[in-house]
C-alpha cells in the first residue's frame, strides 16, 4: 500500500530552513532554467513475496536538462562515485566526453539495463540515425536497491513506462517522497524516497542557480539541521551495542522529558547499506571538470544528513549545466565561457545546502508503504521529529538571516 499523493510538509513548512542561501520559486532541480522531471510509479499487489510477480513497490523518474533533441543538443556533465557498490549506466562515457545526451533516468537495481534500452529506443525514435549515419548514443541510468518492500526479480518497469515518464516530464513543483524510482526506497530505518531542492546565489556571486534531485535509500544516523533525530529515535546502526542514553533520564527505557517516547530507541537499523542517487543541475556556465567538482560537494550535504557511504552502499552524483548546448557532431575546435575557479564557493556552498534539504524533503513527504511479505516502513514521525529539532533549537534558522538587499 502506497499514498502517493501525500500531503505531508516539506522542510520549509514546518520551519527546517537549512543553511543560508535562498532556495528558487520551486525550491526543486527544475529552478535550473530548461529541466523538466518526471515520474511514474508502479504499486501492484500485496501479501507474500512471488518472484517475478509482485507485490510491485517501485517505478522511474527521468531528469531532462531540456525539452529539446538531447542528442543533437548535448549539454555539460560529470559524474562521480564516492562508493562505487552499483550498477549505473553510462557514468564512463560522461567524464570521457564531458556531455549528457540522453535524459537521466532512475530506477531499481535489477531493471537498470532495461530501463537503458528504453532510453536507447526512445532517442532512436528522434534521431534514426543513431548507428547508421553518426555515433551510437550513451544512456545514462542510475539506481537503488528496492527488494526489502518490491519484487525487484520481476523487474516492473517496462519500456512504456520510460516513454511515459519522458512524456510526463515538466517543470514547476516536483512530486516527492513515495513516487517513481522512490516508491520502494528505505532511508536510515524510515520511508525514503525522491526530493528534491534548489539555491539562488545572490546577484554580486552570478545569481545562478543550483538544483538537487536525490533518491535516497541509504543508512546513517539522521540528522536535521544539526540535532541528532536517528539517535535521539534510537535508528541508528550499532544502536543494540551502543544504546544512547537522553542525559537526565538515565535508563534507556525511561520517559523522555521531551515526551518522545523511548520504546523504539532500542530498535535497530536493519540494514546500514543502501544507495543513494544525487542528481545536480545548475544554470552556470560550467565545464566538466568544474561540473565533477561541484558533484563532489554534494557528498557533503549527504554527510550532514547523517549518511556515512556504508561498504554496501552505491553512491553516485552526476552533475549537468544547462547554460550552453553542445551540438552533435561540434566543428574542429569549440570555446565556451566558464565561471572562474576563484569563483565555485558560493556554488559548492549551494549544493551542499540543497542536498542536504533535498534527502531531509525526501524522507518528510515519504508515505509509509506496506510492501512485500507484509513488511512495512513507515514516514518519520513529524510531531517526534520536531519535538527533537525543538530540544535542540534546530528549528526557523531563516528568522535571523538578514533580507536579500543586505547581501548584495
Amino acid at each position: 500500500m502506497v499514498d502517493a499523493n501525500s500531503t505531508r510538509p516539506r522542510a520549509r513548512d514546518i520551519g527546517i530552513d537549512i543553511g543560508v542561501f535562498r532556495p528558487g520559486r520551486w525550491n526543486a532541480i527544475t529552478d535550473a532554467l530548461g529541466v523538466v522531471v518526471g515520474h511514474v510509479t508502479l504499486v501492484e499487489g500485496d501479501g507474500g513475496l512471488a518472484p517475478g510477480r509482485g507485490p510491485i513497490r517501485t517505478g522511474v523518474t527521468v531528469i531532462l536538462p531540456h525539452s529539446g533533441n538531447l542528442f543533437e543538443e548535448k549539454v555539460p556533465a560529470a559524474a562521480y562515485v564516492l562508493n562505487g557498490f552499483g550498477k549505473s549506466i553510462g557514468l564512463h562515457q560522461v567524464n570521457e566526453l564531458g556531455n549528457l545526451e540522453t535524459p537521466i533516468a532512475l530506477t531499481n537495481t535489477l531493471n537498470a539495463p532495461l530501463v537503458a534500452d528504453a532510453l536507447i529506443e526512445w532517442s532512436i525514435k528522434s534521431n534514426p540515425q543513431i548507428g547508421i549515419g553518426t555515433g551510437t548514443v550513451n544512456p545514462v541510468v542510475g539506481e537503488v536497491n528496492d527488494g526489502s518492500l518490491n519484487d525487484i526479480q520481476g523487474r516492473h518497469v517496462r519500456k512504456q513506462h520510460v516513454f511515459e515518464a519522458i512524456a510526463k516530464a515538466r517543470s514547476g513543483a516536483v512530486a516527492e517522497g513515495s513516487v517513481g524510482a522512490g516508491t520502494g526506497s528505505i532511508c536510515m530505518g524510515w520511508k525514503g524516497g525522491i526530493g528534491t531542492s534548489s539555491r539562488v546565489l545572490p546577484p554580486r556571486r552570478g545569481g545562478y542557480t543550483v538544483g538537487v534531485l536525490v533518491q535516497t535509500n541509504f543508512g546513517g544516523a539522521l540528522t536535521v539541521n544539526g540535532a541528532p533525530v536517528g539517535r535521539e529515535l534510537g535508528r541508528y546502526p550499532n544502536s543494540a551495542d551502543f544504546p544512547y542514553e537522553t542525559p537526565g533520564t538515565g535508563d534507556v527505557e525511561g520517559a523522555d522529558p521531551e515526551g518522545i517516547d523511548l520504546e523504539i530507541r532500542v530498535r535497530e537499523v536493519d540494514d546500514p547499506d543502501g544507495s543513494v542517487m544525487v542528481i545536480v543541475a545548475t544554470d552556470a556556465p560550467l565545464d566538466q571538470r568544474q561540473l565533477e567538482r561541484l558533484a563532489k560537494r554534494a557528498g557533503l550535504g549527504l554527510a550532514h544528513t547523517g549518511f556515512y557511504s556504508s561498504n554496501g552502499s552505491g553512491d553516485f552524483f552526476i552533475a549537468f549545466s544547462t547554460a550552453r548546448r553542445i551540438p552533435h557532431g561540434s566543428p574542429l575546435t569549440a570555446k565556451a565561457e566558464v565561471v572562474s575557479n576563484d569563483a565555485m564557493s558560493p556554488l559548492f556552498l549551494a549544493v551542499l545546502e540543497a542536498t542536504e534539504e533535498a534527502v531531509i524533503n525526501s524522507m518528510l513527504r515519504a508515505t509509509t508503504v506496506i510492501g512485500r511479505d507484509g513488511r512495512t516502513v513507515d514516514a518519520i514521525d513529524i510531531d517526534q521529529l520536531l519535538r527533537v529539532m525543538g530540544k535542540y533549537n534546530a528549528l526557523n534558522w531563516s528568522r535571523v538571516l538578514p533580507p536579500w538587499g543586505s547581501m548584495e
